[in-house]
């Protein structure tokens, strides 16, 4: 069994606001710490529960924020950018049986603990196919397409309830209660621990690959809070504007689909200017 964790920072157990979460602010080194215990209790939970091997891919921001040596021995650590799949790299190899979500949070436009869809501030709004897509939806439509299920969910609770709506199955953990964009009803760290490892260790009995799912087309709009940042999103191909902030795309599969998404990002977060955004 191969279980692979695509691992967010801002749904991990303590983080609340900016600081916790930008490479060399002030509480970042600290909430290092918090994110890798997170990661690090869904490693033993999944070896508890029978896995032979587990992957992690970092997925937040530089991709460099988890700390290697307070990972148990077993675990393998893929940290780093610029890869094919971004948050879900190293599901398209076809030998990953579970893929689970560590330290999610919910989309843009929505509530919930430091709520985002790729762009911290950018981006008003993301849907697929009309429904309201967070980082979860938009990743779990891609590792369906390579058979592979959601089995573990954790995060705030807004963001274990979002969950419900693209993988129902899964275990959910919520390791703080949402009070606003920047506050939170934290539970300590060893307490998280706990429930994170208790269930990885359930979870693991759902790592069963499955027919890969061919959902598409997939229609992405994306809303922007700027009219500038439209106008340079339609320098992607197949990017086209359907309201003053607003753009949309279609793709046949989810795997075109995301790569176009992180396109548009990062053309997006080249035309923000320090002053004006």
């Amino acid at each position: 069994m191969r279980i692979l964790i695509s691992a967010d920072m801002e749904g991990a157990t303590g983080v609340t606001w900016p600081d916790d979460v930008m490479p060399g602010a002030s509480q970042w080194e600290r909430c290092r710490s918090l994110f890798t215990s997170d990661v690090n209790a869904a490693v033993l939970g999944f070896h508890d529960g029978g896995a032979d091997e587990v992957i992690i891919n970092e997925a937040h921001s530089t991709m460099r924020n988890l700390l290697l040596e307070q990972l148990d021995e077993r675990a393998q650590l893929l940290t780093g950018r610029h890869k094919a799949l971004s948050m879900v790299e190293g599901v398209q190899h076809g030998d990953v049986d579970g893929i689970a979500f560590v330290g999610y949070h919910a989309g843009a436009g929505m509530e919930g603990v430091l709520a985002h869809t790729y762009l911290a501030n950018q981006i008003t709004g993301v849907w697929l196919n009309d429904v309201p897509a967070s980082e979860g939806l938009l990743n779990a439509h891609v590792v369906a397409e390579f058979g592979v299920p959601v089995v573990l969910v954790t995060g705030d609770d807004v963001a274990c309830e979002d969950a419900l709506g693209y993988a129902p199955e899964a275990l959910k953990v919520a390791v703080k209660d949402h009070v606003s964009r920047y506050a939170a009803v934290c539970r300590t760290p060893a307490r998280t621990a706990a429930d994170i490892r208790a269930a990885a260790k359930e979870a693991a009995s759902l790592a069963v690959r499955h027919e890969p799912v061919r959902g598409g087309p997939f229609t992405v709009a994306v809303e922007f809070d700027a009219e500038h940042l439209a106008m340079a999103a339609t320098v992607v191909p197949g990017v086209e504007r359907i309201g003053e902030r607003k753009v949309a795309y279609t793709s046949e599969t989810m795997y075109e689909g995301i790569r176009a998404f992180k396109a548009v990002t990062t053309i997006v977060s080249a035309a923000v200017e320090e002053q004006y955004g």
